[in-house]
């Protein structure tokens, strides 16, 4: 007899790592630390599990996932709303550690998605800054915010604090930007990204942190991963509005904010929201489109590796 193909769920929470097997049914919990981590993937090895499947839960998941694929664990990282609309489906309304593991295996059974592909070291730094980037600015802007309700006794400890925080976005900023330059795929491309127009280095480095799979995709997977491209929503005959959901919220809110730019200064861009609002379109509904073509645009650069051109001007129709 063979042995019977094994579907590993994980969920991570601070303290522990609750793991549960499809279709054998199997469960346990592992602590969050170092040594746990190792026990999880002995326990794992000896159940020849041939998929792990792990939710994006903000950065807890990324020493798990580093320790698995360093044993050679094929890791598939699924987006939280996907697998929570698949347990309603189920009937699982109830929500512990434990049953969300077993959700996560039978998920990895049912729809078997696409292994993780681990960033190298230097993809990984850089995500890490990029976070850290964000929640500066995060911190910096309740500061800020609370300066202006503050009893003025102490806006002098409020006003060193923004000083400090300001000084450490500034390192954060200068660190990120070091290590693209001092790697030669790195700087190669964000140099392509940056020759974009609307593109600059803070949207650069957003999606060289977070969407490593950028030139290794067609457009339409590219688009998926971001969560740009647009889902049908149609029953019998009615036919809904296409909406967008889902993928990496931080490649989004960066091509949102270079789109905004670049309807400005990229003359295709430019073009392309002015034909769709002439045709109709609501401006929310041109700027997503006009964020997926950036996005397209981008992957197409670097899978080609040639800088942005500006199109040639075309002919003025004859009179």
């Amino acid at each position: 007899m063979t042995a019977q193909t094994q579907y590993a769920g994980i969920d991570i929470a601070k303290a522990h790592l609750d793991v549960a097997l499809r279709p054998s049914g199997a469960s346990t919990r592992f602590p969050h630390d170092e040594s746990g981590r190792r026990a999880l993937v002995e326990y794992l090895q000896a159940q020849s599990v041939s998929l792990v499947v792990l939710e994006a839960t903000g950065g807890l998941e990324s020493e798990v996932i580093a320790a698995l694929a360093a044993a050679k664990l094929a890791v598939a990282l699924v987006n939280p709303r996907q697998v929570r609309d698949f347990a309603r489906a189920l009937g699982r309304l109830a929500k512990t550690d434990q049953l969300d593991a077993a959700v996560l295996a039978h998920f990895g059974e049912a729809v078997q998605p696409t292994p993780y592909t681990l960033p190298d070291a230097a993809t990984q730094t850089l995500h890490a800054l990029v976070l850290r980037r964000r929640q500066l600015q995060e911190m910096l802007l309740a500061e800020r915010n609370r300066r202006l309700t503050a009893h003025r006794s102490l806006h002098r400890q409020l006003d060193d604090h923004i000083t400090w925080l300001e000084h450490q976005l500034s390192d954060t900023d200068d660190e990120w930007r070091h290590l693209i330059r001092d790697s030669p795929l790195g700087r190669e491309a964000d140099d392509l990204l940056q020759s974009v127009p609307g593109v600059g280095p803070v949207v650069s480095a957003i999606v060289l942190a977070h969407l490593p799979e950028l030139g290794h995709l067609n457009r339409r997977q590219i688009a998926a991963l971001a969560g740009v491209a647009p889902f049908n929503r149609d029953s019998g005959t009615r036919r809904g509005q296409r909406e967008v959901w889902g993928g990496r919220s931080q490649v989004r809110a960066a091509l949102y904010m270079s789109a905004l730019v670049g309807m400005r200064y990229n003359s295709v861009l430019k073009t392309f929201y002015d034909r769709l609002r002439a045709a109709g379109k609501e401006a929310k509904v041109a700027l997503v489109a006009c964020m997926r073509k950036l996005l397209t645009i981008l992957n197409a650069i670097v899978k080609q590796g040639k800088p942005w051109r500006e199109p040639d001007p075309q002919p003025a129709p004859a009179s």
